[in-house]
């Protein structure tokens, strides 16, 4: 036997499962309190895990452990083991009927406004009884990555291009624009739309480079426009009351109009206009029924818009 090949056999899922919790969790201390176990127990199940692969699976410096080569390459097949057999109880669970289970979602801030939002109310319309647990990401890659390693069987992303990434399915479910959002009372009241000329001398308040917003930014500088950055926030739910309390203008996509209106902030079209494409994400290994079942009633509720 290739010697590089791991035999699940001597592996069982609950080895698994405080395996990833160690590693998402960075140390035995808080998985073993986030698995509700015991340290020590914790930590027996993991030197059998390691006894039986023949590997360390975790340098130990003091208190932190960091994951060895054969620690990081046994990250992703487990955590697809462990989706696997949620895929096969799901699965028998389903013949009676999708009353009961889960959903897990990877989705960047602004596709978690919308469309998330409405895709949601419409699964649990449906399926009431299915919880949906939603993940934070903050870029494309991260949202990928999400799907692929198994933590998320589905991830909304918003990219300038088509998404086509190895071992994920990607399906385009709406185009948004971006638009200008400005405090109450701007001087670009009573206007509807603003070119990116007209935006010189504005300050604005922008997310980290490498989003699509920022794109935006950069664009528009680009073009010799007077558009310096006020506030820079990684966190993209703290730009709109940025904006409302005047700190600045935002490009933000059209899923933030109805927020940005009911704070009482100026919504404006940008001309020339920039789109984002807004994809749903699923691993091209078999879904579970509840994930099946969000992702058809995700993609029915899909609305096109082309430029």
């Amino acid at each position: 036997m290739d010697p590089t090949m791991v035999d699940w056999m001597v592996m069982d899922a609950r080895q698994l499962e405080y395996f990833l919790a160690i590693v998402d969790h960075k140390g035995f201390s808080r998985a073993a309190s986030s698995l509700h176990v015991a340290q020590p127990s914790l930590s027996q199940a993991i030197q059998t895990l390691e006894r039986d692969l023949g590997v360390s699976l975790f340098h130990r410096v003091g208190r932190r452990v960091v994951p060895t080569e054969a620690g990081h390459a046994l990250v992703a097949p487990a955590r697809q083991v462990l989706r696997d057999l949620e895929t096969t109880r799901a699965t028998v669970e389903s013949i009676k009927g999708l009353r009961s289970g889960r959903v897990d979602i990877a989705a960047m801030p602004s596709q978690a406004v919308e469309p998330l939002t409405t895709m949601i109310t419409r699964f649990t319309e449906h399926y009431p009884g299915i919880a949906v647990t939603v993940h934070a990401v903050f870029t494309v890659q991260e949202s990928i990555d999400a799907v692929r390693d198994g933590r998320c069987e589905l991830a909304l992303a918003g990219s300038k291009d088509e998404l086509s990434a190895p071992g994920v399915q990607a399906r385009m479910v709406e185009e948004q624009k971006f638009i200008l959002v400005a405090p109450p009372g701007h001087t670009f009241a009573g206007v509807d739309r603003v070119t990116w000329a007209e935006l010189s001398g504005q300050r604005v308040i922008a997310a980290p480079t490498g989003s699509r917003m920022r794109q935006i930014v950069d664009q528009i500088q680009a073009e010799g426009v007077d558009l310096p950055i006020a506030v820079e926030v990684a966190h993209r739910e703290s730009i709109l009351p940025l904006v409302v309390n005047g700190a600045g203008v935002a490009v933000l996509t059209e899923a933030w109009t109805r927020t940005a209106r009911k704070g009482g902030a100026q919504v404006l079209d940008l001309d020339p206009p920039r789109w984002i494409r807004i994809s749903l994400l699923n691993r091209q290994a078999p879904l579970t029924p509840a994930a099946r079942a969000f992702r058809s009633i995700a993609l029915s509720a899909a609305h096109n818009t082309h430029r």
